[in-house]
């Protein structure tokens, strides 16, 4: 894409990706090297502390590099000092814990009768527990060697951890790739370009709708809704009339919400997603070690992250290349919706550029979402109160971290009963104390 007019080409960049070794970076090197013009990388360091899968999934980034014509240098290293050294922006895609501690967030939640799912509810709590602590110690060792670099939040929870990065100073924008996907499956359905279709995207991360989707400046929802509500509420696997009464799009994760019973039902009768994943990121480390294969293989798409290289390349070019896109970003709230407190993280259309991402104004929020929005903000508050206990020199001992933990799953609205707080409290500790200093 050439430099839009009136803006300054930035130099080539070096770029650090922390969780180098997931099986998702092919799909990133792969955006990296179609849309070398919009985003031109001189050096692409990947780190990870599993030396072992940073060979294969570097060994195969540079032959995605080498097959497209990308001039860019790719290499990898566990030391994380050095590999954010002079880096421009730094990605962190990490899973605290691997895909074993994903097993435990999607089993043991499902004993007390609650979703057992990474992101929401009790396996979501117990994910920002392990993983906001590391997060914060990477990015102030970000900070001490690059002070002006960008951090690139894809980990989840994103939107407690991009809070938790804003929070303690950080240049931080969150990541999901639930608007682009979106994007891309509303133009599909239309029949036009993914660039033609404009989202009306409002909420928190994982806890989205789209109230609008726009094509040349009409809203073509109602349209979208009458003629594909079939093929999106399959999608969605959620009921045609509830896409028909509500008149929006919501997000699959709402299913946890709107279907919560239902889907328990469903979780405790088939295989874990952790259990189906960790088989899929097995063949894929087996094929990555192929020196032969020098593209993203088809079973990646299985993996998750579809589009997470095309908004990952969009938003680190408008940072530092000051262009001044509009995305669907995660950042501080300021106003945008008043119900909110400013310092909360939202899920908005925003315009970036060198600065950060400012939001983009929006329609008042209907209390059918707002509710549901104001409550689970609470949570949020309340889940970073719990992952930073013991540390800026809160407090670290046992009972009160134990509350911490407590007064966050009882103000989830997944869950909300004090029996059911408590005994998912005890089961959060005695599944992750290798993660907690304090339990």
């Amino acid at each position: 894409m050439p430099t839009p007019q009136g803006a300054t080409p930035h130099p080539r960049v070096k770029l650090a990706v922390v969780g180098g070794g997931s099986t998702y970076t092919p799909e990133l090197v792969d955006g990296f090297a179609r849309l070398r013009d919009v985003l031109p990388l001189a050096e692409l360091v990947l780190v990870d502390p599993a030396a072992d899968r940073l060979e294969l999934v570097g060994g195969l980034a540079r032959r995605i590099f080498a097959k497209q014509g990308h001039p860019g240098r790719i290499s990898w290293t566990s030391d994380l000092d050095a590999g954010v050294d002079g880096a421009d922006a730094v990605l962190l895609q990490l899973r605290i814990g691997g895909q074993a501690a994903r097993q435990q967030d999607e089993t043991w939640p499902l004993e007390c009768g609650c979703v057992g799912q990474e992101t929401t509810g009790a396996g979501g709590l117990a994910k920002a527990l392990r993983t906001v602590p590391v997060v914060l110690d990477i990015a102030e060792r970000v900070r001490r060697r690059n002070p002006g670099a960008w951090i690139v939040d894809f980990t989840n929870p994103v939107g407690i951890v991009t809070r938790a990065l804003l929070a303690h100073g950080h240049r931080a924008v969150g990541l999901c790739n639930v608007a682009i996907g979106f994007q891309r499956k509303f133009a599909a359905l239309l029949g036009v370009s993914p660039g033609e279709v404009e989202l009306e995207h409002i909420g928190l991360n994982h806890l989205t709708w789209e109230r609008a989707v726009r094509v040349g400046g009409e809203d073509v929802l109602p349209r979208l809704l009458a003629e594909h509500g079939d093929t999106l509420a399959g999608h969605l696997r959620m009921p045609r009339p509830l896409l028909d009464r509500l008149g929006v799009v919501p997000s699959y994760y709402l299913r946890y919400y709107y279907q919560h019973d239902a889907v328990v039902r469903e979780l405790r009768g088939t295989p874990s997603r952790a259990a189906e994943v960790a088989a899929i990121e097995r063949q894929l480390l087996e094929m990555y070690g192929d020196p032969v294969l020098d593209e993203k293989p088809e079973l990646l798409s299985r993996r998750g992250g579809a589009f997470y290289s095309e908004a990952a390349v969009a938003l680190t070019s408008s940072l530092l290349r000051d262009v001044g896109g509009t995305q669907v970003v995660n950042t501080l709230n300021r106003g945008t919706l008043p119900f909110l407190p400013d310092d909360a993280v939202i899920e908005v259309p925003a315009t970036v550029d060198s600065t950060g991402a400012t939001p983009l104004p929006v329609r008042p929020l209907e209390p059918l979402y707002a509710g549901l929005v104001a409550h689970v903000t609470a949570y949020e508050h309340l889940a970073l109160e719990a992952a930073l206990w013991g540390r800026d020199g809160r407090n670290a001992d046992r009972s009160g971290g134990r509350d911490a933990v407590f007064s966050a799953l009882l103000a989830h609205p997944l869950i909300g009963q004090t029996d059911h707080a408590d005994r998912l409290t005890d089961e959060l500790l005695a599944h992750n104390r290798e993660h907690l200093t304090w339990a």
